[in-house]
């Protein structure tokens, strides 16, 4: 880390910083921009109400108003009617989220993934929309947008298994021609196997690295995925590449795996899938990580200052429970990222649960060799203060479970 933001020259009191009058002007973007929304909801109703004045046909006042707005703005139709169909959601089926964005305490973009979110959902609940609200009010957009798939999913869980079993009904597989000599094969799977594929492929591609190998990553898993299956077998591959199976984290509530009752099960990057399929995959052989909310995972959570690099329990769960790169707003998978040590080995960290925590390249070297610093807060959490001073708490996506025996107590009988 380098040196302390101590010591900096500092802005005096009450004079705004050029970061100020950046989130300022961010601010007020925001509050233009929920007026521009209902400028443009006032003047649909004012066009309808118009036509029906004059007993005109309303049919194509919708059409009219769009043209009218994509004109005026200059932009495409399709973007002008994208402005109206939120404008409408916020002012009329929910007005808390336009008031919040009035008051910039959301942005545009955290409205329209509201608005997108509740949208798919049959019925909405002031609670529903109290509770993404809150969140949105204190999460950046990636995590929002993460926990807002969440919300729905959630909401959506008591027609999962139907819905499932119908669409793996439609499984294919198919062949569309491409140009130059290229054609697109598309395979509609379930989710779970889906994901586990394309991790295959992508920790098989990873092992191809050499000096005279000038394929990107998506070259190397397209030609690691024709080989697999018009060889169907990796004797061609190197040593390193041989015997890799896909990993995948499945969650699951222990109450809910044993009595089918409470929350669902989660797959990573692929959310809910039906009880019947988390227990199928909850006793399956070695290339799933089962991490049941109860006390049976027996992973070790520290090995102190006995070694640098964590066992490899370790860091699947630290990286389980982040989730993604812990810098602030970062969306890159913790499969992608480096495992840091939140204070620097050489510095007296520990290899540990509460020391570590997955961070992209860019941001482990930006910790490394700038004026940003970052702590290790309780729960997994990371704080990190910038260097103008403004401190960014970032939580993990999970909770690693906490088990506790009960006191004592006079004897059942």
């Amino acid at each position: 880390m380098s040196s302390s933001v101590e010591g900096r020259d500092e802005v005096p009191e009450g004079i705004p910083s050029t970061l100020d009058w950046v989130v300022m002007c961010a601010d007020m973007a925001t509050v233009h921009a929920g007026q521009r929304y209902a400028c443009i909801v006032e003047l649909w109703d004012d066009a309808i109400a118009d036509a029906r004045r004059r007993e005109e046909p309303v049919a194509f006042v919708e059409r009219s108003v769009r043209l009218e707005v994509a004109a005026a703005l200059r932009i495409t139709e399709h973007a002008a009617g994208r402005l109206m169909g939120v404008g409408h959601a916020l002012m009329r089926r929910y007005p808390q989220v336009w008031e919040a964005m009035s008051r910039a305490d959301i942005t545009d973009t955290h409205a329209t993934i509201i608005v997108d979110g509740l949208d798919q959902l049959d019925d909405v609940t002031a609670a529903l929309v109290a509770e993404v609200l809150s969140l949105a009010e204190e999460l950046p957009t990636g995590p929002f947008r993460r926990a807002m798939k969440r919300i729905v999913d959630r909401e959506q869980e008591a027609t999962l298994a139907e819905q499932h079993a119908a669409a793996v009904a439609h499984r294919h597989v198919r062949v569309d021609a491409g140009v130059d000599g290229m054609a697109w094969l598309t395979a509609h799977l379930p989710a779970v196997e889906a994901h586990a594929i394309a991790g295959r492929l992508t920790a098989i591609a990873k092992t191809l690295d050499s000096a005279d190998d000038e394929r990107t990553p998506d070259q190397k898993r397209a030609d690691v995925f024709g080989d697999l299956l018009l060889d169907g077998e990796t004797d061609a591959l190197p040593d390193t590449a041989r015997g890799i199976r896909p990993t995948v984290a499945v969650t699951v509530p222990a109450l809910t795996l044993l009595t089918g009752d409470g929350p669902a099960a989660q797959v990573d990057g692929v959310g809910p899938i039906p009880l019947d399929r988390a227990r199928e995959l909850c006793g399956a052989a070695s290339g799933w990580m089962r991490v049941l909310t109860h006390p049976e995972t027996g992973v070790v959570l520290s090995v102190g200052r006995e070694q640098y690099r964590p066992p490899a329990d370790l860091r699947r769960l630290v990286a389980w429970r982040a989730a993604r790169c812990m810098a602030p707003g970062c969306g890159i998978p913790a499969d992608r990222c480096d495992l840091d040590h939140t204070v620097d080995w050489h510095h007296g960290g520990t290899t540990a649960a509460d020391n570590l925590a997955p961070l992209c390249r860019g941001h482990h070297t930006l910790k490394h060799h700038s004026d940003w610093q970052v702590r290790a807060k309780p729960g997994g959490a990371l704080e990190w203060t910038s260097p103008a001073g403004r401190v960014y708490l970032v939580r993990p996506e999970r909770r690693i479970p906490q088990f506790t025996v009960d006191p004592p107590g006079p004897p059942p009988f």
